[in-house]
C-alpha cells in the first residue's frame, strides 16, 4: 500500500474547522493507504507556548484523535521519535537561508511580531522539520491544502537536492493528496476562517455541550450586507458548507430547492445544520467517554505505536547517515 503522511500540533481542542477540514479526510484515508499520523510538539515549540501544559495537551490531543476515529496504530507523537530531529539537522544542511526567509508563513508569522517579541530560529526553520517529518517516512503522499502547497515544494525541493549531491534516487518525491475541503468558516464571522485563535465565539469545539452547539448555529450571521441581492451571502454559504460536510445530504438539497425559490427560511437551515453537527458530537463523545475510562491503556498503546513507527525512522536515518559519511549507533 502506498504511505500516506500527515500531521498536526498539540492544540488539544478539535473544532469542526479542524475536522473538516483535515481529519475527517485522515479518517476515511486509513482505508486505502498506510497512514502515519503524527502530534508533532517539536513544532508547537516555534512560538510562545505553555511548557507544563505542552505534554498533557499532547495527549488530550491524542484522545481527541482516537475519538474522531483515527487508528492508534496509525499514530506517533513526533517528541517520541528523536530521528526527526536529527534528520532536520541533516536537512538544514541541503537547504538555502534564501528559500526559508522566502516562505510565506515565515513573512506572515513574523511581520505580526513586534519589535519586543522574540522570534525563534524554530519559526524559520520549521518547514526543514516538515520535511523531516514526511521523508524520514518515505511519504508517498501528503494530504494538504493549497495553502500548503509551497511548504511541500520545499519538501520536494530538499529530497532533489539530497538525492542529486549524494548520487542516489534514495527519497521518494512526496505528492501532494489535494482532495476537496469544504470551507469552513467562523458562524460568528464568515469572512474569517473558523479558528481557536481569534476567540470563543469563532470556532465550534466539536466535543462541545449539544446546548452549546445549538446556541451558536441559532445565533449565527447569516445578513446579506454588501452581497449582491442574487448572490449568496457567506454567513448563508458556510451553513450550506457545513450541512454538506455534516453529511446531510437530503436536507441539504431540500433547502438548496428552498433557496433557489426564494422560499429559504434561515431558522430552517440552520436547525439542519445544528442536527448534523449534534449527531457527530453526540458520537465522538460516547467514543470519548469509552477512552476516558481508560487512558492509561491507551497512552500504552500510542507509546507502543510511536516505538513501532519509530522502527521506520530509525532505518532512514541510518541510510542517511550512512550516505553522508556520518557515524551510526547501533539499535
Amino acid at each position: 500500500m502506498k504511505r500516506v503522511l500527515s500531521c498536526i500540533q498539540p492544540t488539544g481542542h478539535i473544532h469542526f474547522g479542524n475536522y473538516f477540514g483535515a481529519i475527517n479526510n485522515w479518517v476515511s484515508l486509513q482505508e486505502q493507504y498506510k497512514c502515519i499520523y503524527g502530534v508533532v510538539d517539536y513544532h508547537a515549540m516555534t512560538h510562545v507556548y505553555k511548557h507544563e501544559k505542552l505534554r498533557a495537551t499532547s495527549w488530550e490531543l491524542i484522545f481527541n484523535l482516537m475519538a474522531t476515529g483515527i487508528k492508534h496504530e496509525n499514530l506517533f507523537i513526533q517528541s517520541l521519535v528523536p530521528e526527526h530531529a536529527e534528520l532536520c539537522w541533516i536537512f538544514n544542511c541541503f537547504t538555502s537561508y534564501g528559500q526559508l526567509t522566502r516562505m510565506t508563513q515565515f513573512k506572515d508569522k513574523s511581520g505580526k511580531q513586534t519589535e519586543a517579541d522574540f522570534v525563534s530560529a524554530g519559526l524559520l526553520d520549521y518547514p526543514v522539520l516538515q520535511a523531516a517529518d514526511i521523508l524520514i517516512y518515505r511519504a508517498d503522499y501528503v494530504p494538504i491544502g493549497k495553502d500548503q502547497v509551497q511548504h511541500l515544494e520545499l519538501t520536494r525541493n530538499i529530497a532533489q537536492r539530497f538525492n542529486t549531491q549524494l548520487g542516489k534516487e534514495f527519497f521518494v518525491m512526496p505528492e501532494p493528496l489535494l482532495t476537496e475541503i469544504p470551507k469552513v468558516q467562523s458562524t460568528a464571522d464568515p469572512l474569517r476562517k473558523m479558528s481557536k485563535s481569534a476567540g470563543e465565539k469563532h470556532f465550534i469545539n466539536v466535543f462541545d455541550d449539544e446546548s452549546r452547539i445549538r446556541k451558536q448555529i441559532k445565533s449565527a450571521v447569516t445578513d446579506a450586507g454588501d452581497t449582491p441581492s442574487d448572490t449568496m451571502s457567506p454567513g448563508v454559504e458556510n451553513l450550506f458548507s457545513l450541512l454538506k460536510a455534516s453529511e446531510q445530504f437530503d436536507a441539504h438539497t431540500a433547502l438548496t430547492a428552498d433557496y433557489e425559490s426564494g422560499s429559504l427560511k434561515y431558522s430552517d437551515l440552520k436547525a439542519a445544520v445544528a442536527d448534523g453537527l449534534v449527531a457527530l458530537n453526540q458520537r465522538f463523545r460516547q467514543n470519548r467517554a469509552t477512552i476516558n475510562a481508560d487512558k492509561k491503556q491507551i497512552k500504552s498503546q500510542i507509546k507502543q505505536s510511536s516505538h513501532e513507527i519509530r522502527k521506520i525512522a530509525q532505518e532512514t536515518i541510518k541510510e542517511v547517515k550512512d550516505m553522508c559519511g556520518l557515524m551510526n549507533v547501533r539499535f
